[in-house]
């Protein structure tokens, strides 16, 4: 049986200038309340390296983290029914309003998707040629199976944008 999920609101502020997107949270995220909360999801270890912040499993400390490094965290995908964790069993999905977010926050400069599921999602919601950048990246969760440091290194693309 499918269960009908929904996404978290946005982690967005006046100061954000860079949104990652993901598809929508998966069943532990959801039994937790916090976006990558799969103890194998490489989302935290990786943003966490990248910004040069000591690793920490507090969920509070990691939001101040991504704050004070003015990224956004939101999921393309608002509600949809969903069997598990797997993007591929994503059926009758309603998209989150993106568009909307990112004209009340003029101080996003790019978006970059969390995986292959949030940029087609993306892109069939902005359309291809959006105003600002979006960027594909390899996607942190478990089933994605290339290499942690390969991940890490395509994530790098973050930094460009970050004061």
């Amino acid at each position: 049986m499918q269960n009908r999920i929904s996404s978290f609101p946005p982690l967005i502020d006046d100061q954000s200038e860079i949104l990652i997107l993901g598809s929508i949270p998966g069943v532990k995220s959801l039994e937790k309340q916090q976006y990558y909360a799969h103890p194998q999801n490489k989302f935290w270890k990786i943003i966490l390296e990248l910004l040069n912040e000591e690793f920490t499993e507090d969920y509070p400390a990691r939001l101040e983290i991504l704050k004070k490094h003015h990224i956004a965290l939101w999921d393309v995908i608002d509600s949809c029914e969903r069997k598990g964790s797997l993007d591929s069993e994503i059926k009758n999905e309603e998209a989150n309003q993106i568009a909307e977010l990112l004209d009340k926050h003029p101080n996003i400069k790019a978006i970059f998707s969390n995986g292959g599921k949030s940029f087609k999602s993306l892109q069939k919601l902005l359309g291809k040629n959006y105003k600002l950048p979006i960027f594909l990246l390899p996607s942190t969760s478990p089933l994605h199976t290339i290499s942690f440091e390969r991940k890490l290194e395509e994530w790098k693309q973050i930094l460009e944008f970050l004061v």
